[in-house]
């Protein structure tokens, strides 16, 4: 992680406790294109690799990821945020470690209606422990466009569910 925000040159940016502030709306045309796209897309091509020891940031990459085609300069800002937060949270990560707790399955799923201004689209979100380890975790935007944030939590858990009788 360290080389990562070193090669961006975030290695001792300003840190900041939240990947994403919870005020942002990303959309496709909001603000001027940035020059150059291939540094933007450099950067979440590392972030995406990442993300599989750092789901925290799984949310953050996913949505930023949707603009990669014509990133605009508030899109990079959001890199930028991203960034800063990986540098403050270098410890974290997932581990395996034993513990007191019950090897049981336990699922997390959530959604959020509409979410995503350009194509009204929801996105779908899980978490799968095994006793007090995460691991399987997904973020996809649904398929389908549904007409009511009940429908969209129902897609959730309905992903969740899926994952859980695979495992």
């Amino acid at each position: 992680m360290a080389d990562l925000l070193h090669r961006f040159m975030m290695l001792d940016a300003k840190p900041v406790e939240t990947p994403m502030a919870a005020s942002t709306s990303l959309t496709l045309h909001d603000d001027s294109p940035i020059t150059d796209s291939t540094r933007f897309r450099q950067v979440l091509g590392a972030l995406q690799y990442l993300v599989y020891t750092r789901p925290d940031i799984a949310y953050s990459v996913n949505k930023l990821s949707q603009y990669m085609h014509a990133p605009m300069a508030h899109h990079w800002q959001c890199v930028k945020r991203l960034l800063r937060y990986v540098s403050d949270t270098l410890s974290y990560g997932i581990s395996i470690r034993h513990t007191a707790s019950p090897l049981a399955l336990t699922a997390f799923a959530d959604s959020d209606w509409v979410g995503n201004r350009d194509d009204r689209s929801s996105t779908s979100r899980y978490l799968v422990y095994f006793g007090s380890t995460l691991i399987s975790w997904r973020s996809q935007k649904q398929r389908t466009v549904v007409l009511s944030s009940t429908e969209a939590e129902y897609h959730a858990i309905a992903h969740a569910t899926i994952e859980l009788e695979w495992i």
